[in-house]
């Protein structure tokens, strides 16, 4: 049987390239800021995300880690809370799954890091009680939202919203910002000597 998607397709790309003009500039250009800074003082970048977020994180991870790091002056240190599974899984199984963020950081996080929560709804209890523990030691704290940015657009010192009521193409457009940063900072990075 021969089906013809072409009108979905031409409906689901017609909402992403729409709702990526509606991003704004300033925040974007806000959170590379916070993201260059971090790597000039030598300090670390926490990230982490629930469901398709959690793959975004790790990707972030990847991308900064290696691909922006590898044979350059100067290297990023990002560190995905959600990318070791067994810790997380502890702490679901012995705290609560609200915890597992904010857990892992009270091991490391210091004033002046940098923490990055991503969540669609803006309404993930582990990454906002993640933030505010951020935030009370002195890190620097950003949310990647959509829908409204829920209570993450508040509880976090910056944000990048994608104003849109639409997971996916929240999700899509959050990794778009990732490699947005990586064809950026590529060319902007002076390499290693």
């Amino acid at each position: 049987m021969q089906r013809d998607f072409s009108t979905d397709i031409d409906l689901y790309f017609s909402r992403v390239k729409s709702t990526l003009d509606l991003v704004s500039r300033t925040e974007l250009n806000v959170f590379m800021v916070l993201l260059l800074e971090a790597l000039e003082k030598g300090k670390r970048i926490y990230i982490m995300g629930n469901g398709g977020s959690a793959a975004t994180a790790s990707h972030f991870a990847a991308d900064f880690n290696k691909g922006l790091s590898y044979g350059k002056e100067r290297r990023f240190k990002f560190t995905c809370l959600n990318d070791n599974l067994p810790t997380v899984l502890a702490y679901a199984n012995d705290v609560g799954y609200e915890c597992v963020f904010a857990e892992q950081l009270r091991n490391f996080v210091e004033a002046g890091d940098l923490v990055i929560g991503i969540s669609g709804s803006g309404n993930s209890p582990n990454i906002l009680r993640a933030i505010e523990y951020a935030r009370a030691c002195g890190a620097v704290t950003i949310g990647l939202t959509g829908f409204d940015g829920g209570a993450l657009k508040a509880a976090a010192e910056y944000n990048v919203n994608v104003p849109i009521h639409n997971m996916q193409v929240t999700e899509d457009i959050h990794m778009v910002f990732d490699h947005l940063f990586y064809a950026i900072f590529a060319k902007l990075l002076p390499p290693e000597k």
